[in-house]
């Protein structure tokens, strides 16, 4: 019998690279969920049911349905200052619908893999191992850790992914990415300004996809680290990208975060130790060069 895994946020950044990474296998039953019709341009390999996870009768519903071993929970409202002001919505998404999946994951004796962030942390003392301390400095950051809290309270058996700055190319997605950000500025012999005194680990999304899938397969119990290996401003991610695609870098400008005005603070120092994800899970992530040279292959693909 195949193992059977139910992924929610299905339509995401993660949730597409999940799909991509675990449909078509044979010792596997993959079913995809998300809000709304499927936005995935292929349909074999996997099955699809519709779940919005803010509701807890539609939750209950499709969980009992198919009864999963295994879930890996990457859906959420992730745009930080969205989050600081619509307040009552980000707790909705990001706290109410983990108690819904948590109560289904207890009623089926499910394995739990819960998805969070750096920005639990207040960003004095990255990069951060998995028992440092929380203390979130925006709303979207207790959030998450409100959330976190709910699956170490349950009864569960659960892992956690925390990640940071997760980029990535997705069907059917507005949303840009530093990278691509950069990239087109250049080629459009715009200036940019970039911030050289915040520190993260950037993730490649496929990597977190890996990761999450290490630690459901594994049913590996705790936190874990699943973050990109290298310690980078946003400013060098900024110089490393003109610098592989051959763009003047002589239009990066240098900043700081005071001259950037946004609604939610950001942690100034985040980033991850990976020392405990690598020797336990076998989590091995690409470099940022790698990353970039991934998403410059599939940014051709998809503009063909």
């Amino acid at each position: 019998m195949p193992k059977s895994l139910l992924l929610t946020g299905s339509n995401g950044l993660l949730g597409q690279k999940l799909v991509a990474l675990l449909r078509g296998r044979d010792d596997l039953r993959l079913v995809a969920t998300a809000r709304g019709a499927n936005r995935l341009p292929f349909t074999d390999g996997y099955e699809y049911r519709e779940m919005d996870i803010t509701d807890p009768n539609a939750v209950a519903r499709v969980m009992d349905e198919i009864r999963p071993q295994a879930v890996i929970h990457a859906a959420a409202m992730t745009n930080v200052d969205q989050c600081e002001f619509e307040k009552e919505l980000c707790w909705k998404m990001n706290v109410l619908a983990t108690e819904y999946i948590v109560t289904a994951c207890e009623r089926h004796g499910s394995f739990l893999c819960h998805v969070s962030t750096d920005f639990i942390f207040d960003g004095t003392a990255g990069p951060y191992a998995e028992d440092a301390t929380p203390s979130p400095l925006s709303f979207y950051g207790w959030s998450k850790y409100a959330a976190e809290e709910v699956v170490r309270r349950s009864a569960l058996r659960w892992g956690i992914a925390r990640t940071v700055l997760v980029y990535g190319i997705a069907y059917d997605m507005s949303r840009s990415n530093l990278i691509l950000w950069v990239k087109k500025s250049l080629e459009e012999g715009k200036t940019i300004k970039v911030v050289t005194d915040q520190f993260r680990s950037p993730t490649l999304a496929e990597d977190l996809a890996m990761g999450c899938w290490l630690i459901a397969d594994q049913e590996a119990g705790g936190v874990f680290n699943i973050s990109g290996k290298d310690f980078l401003t946003p400013y060098e991610m900024a110089l490393k990208t003109a610098d592989f695609f051959g763009l003047d870098k002589t239009l990066i400008t240098q900043a700081d975060s005071s001259t950037f005005t946004q609604p939610a603070k950001r942690p100034p120092r985040t980033g991850f130790v990976l020392d405990k994800a690598s020797r336990v899970l076998g989590y091995a992530p690409h470099s940022f060069e790698e990353g970039i040279a991934l998403l410059a292959k599939q940014s051709a693909v998809v503009s063909r």
